[in-house]
């Protein structure tokens, strides 16, 4: 995740010894005895890589427990992502004096079944990505890049977006993608310069789609 983030975002990826490191209480107490055992390492190395990257900004280390919908709950100066799927977890942080949001997402590269690509691709994505150059799932591009702009979204405005509710076009060329808030969705919004547009970056590399993208703390959407 490295190549995908500006230098003010500092990035862990986990390490075998990761996904089973220690936690601190507070986060333990989130996943609750009967969480499986999948759940824990995921959400276990997902904390240690937090506190790496921390770290890496002179930051100390400190818990980062989970709101009631899942999503990371930092420490006060603090904005940061976490993502996971088989086998990769990564941790990117930031000051939130020089970040506003970050976002980021992996998912194993593979085609998208035709029921699952009609939940997450507006048919103008299904279009784009049925002129864009063969070897790529381009729809699983699409998918994470939604996930990353949610991600970017949600601390802003403290509501989750439908998969409809972005428009992402991908230039395969510069390796970016760029998502267009419905404005609907914006116009709703109760939160102080709700995005309504987010550029980020994306590769597809090693059987993964990696995605990531950040809002400037001046930025006002």
């Amino acid at each position: 995740m490295r190549d995908l983030l500006p230098p003010a975002v500092a990035v862990a990826v986990a390490e075998p010894d990761d996904w089973i490191g220690q936690l601190y209480a507070t986060e333990a107490a989130c996943l609750g005895e009967r969480a499986v055992q999948s759940r824990r390492r995921d959400f276990t190395a997902g904390r240690v890589c937090a506190r790496r990257a921390m770290a890496t900004l002179g930051l100390p280390p400190a818990a980062v427990p989970a709101a009631a919908d899942r999503s990371p709950v930092w420490p006060a100066g603090v904005v940061g992502t976490i993502t996971h799927t088989r086998d990769y977890c990564a941790a990117a942080v930031a000051r939130s004096s020089e970040i506003r949001a970050v976002g980021m997402d992996a998912e194993r590269h593979k085609e998208l079944s035709p029921g699952v690509r009609r939940l997450i691709c507006l048919p103008e994505e299904d279009e784009w990505c049925a002129r864009l150059p063969p070897g790529i799932s381009w729809s699983a591009v699409i998918f994470s890049a939604k996930e990353t702009v949610y991600k970017v979204w949600h601390p802003i405005v403290g509501h989750w977006l439908d998969f409809r509710d972005a428009l992402v076009r991908v230039d395969p060329d510069a390796g970016t993608f760029t998502a267009r808030i419905a404005p609907a969705r914006v116009a709703a919004a109760t939160a102080t310069h709700p995005p309504s547009l987010v550029t980020g970056r994306f590769a597809v590399d090693d059987g993964l789609v990696r995605t990531a993208a950040t809002l400037p703390a001046t930025s006002s959407g």
